[in-house]
């Protein structure tokens, strides 16, 4: 079962990351596209994560895939009515579902091991703020969102491989390439300011 859960909780976090970067390089109409099949992909994935998760007791990962659905409607929401942000109660419902579950995670996993005082917990709070940030502002198409995507990637890959997941840490190894891949697209469009002496 936890192969299974591995192969389908990393293939489509794996196919998010690969659509939301393409994403970035394509003309108006197919971006849509891709966006609308990356948002959709990743919420399908979830349920394999976070049944992963409660297994090994990463209680603050666990709450940081469920309390990050929330942007990742509000992301297929922005971009299924083509808006670059969308209305405000939604965005509100996001954000306050994002801090909830911060307090609900990290309360949990500090009352559950008497403190903040393992690796695990450590590299979990890394991956929760750049997993509930990235998501957010992705959602809300702002370039950087990706750079919290790289602090996530990188940190679920080595608490992935801490705990004997290989499939997910190496998956997590390869989203941190598109992740990269995705920023530079992002960027890449964006006036450089000039710098004169």
């Amino acid at each position: 079962m936890s192969l299974f859960l591995q192969i389908w909780g990393g293939s489509f976090y794996l196919t998010n990351k690969i659509l939301l970067a393409l994403a970035e390089s394509r003309p108006t109409k197919s971006k849509r596209l891709f966006k609308l099949a990356g948002w959709s992909i990743y919420i399908l994935g979830v349920p394999a994560w976070v049944i992963i998760l409660i297994s090994k007791q990463n209680w603050i990962a666990a709450s940081i895939e469920i309390g990050g659905v929330p942007s990742m409607f509000l992301g297929l929401y922005n971009v299924y009515n083509g808006k670059g942000s969308s209305a405000k109660v939604f965005d509100t419902i996001a954000l306050s579902v994002t801090y909830v579950s911060l307090v609900i995670g990290v309360g949990y996993s500090m009352l559950e091991y008497g403190g903040l005082n393992s690796v695990t917990q450590l590299l979990e709070l890394i991956v929760m703020i750049g997993f509930l940030l990235g998501s957010y502002f992705l959602a809300k198409n702002r370039s950087f969102g990706w750079l919290f995507f790289m602090l996530m990637n990188g940190s679920m890959a080595t608490l992935m491989f801490i705990q004997n997941k290989p499939i997910l840490s190496i998956q997590q190894l390869f989203s941190l390439c598109f992740v990269v891949y995705g920023y530079y697209l992002a960027t890449k469009s964006k006036p450089k300011f000039d710098v004169k002496p």
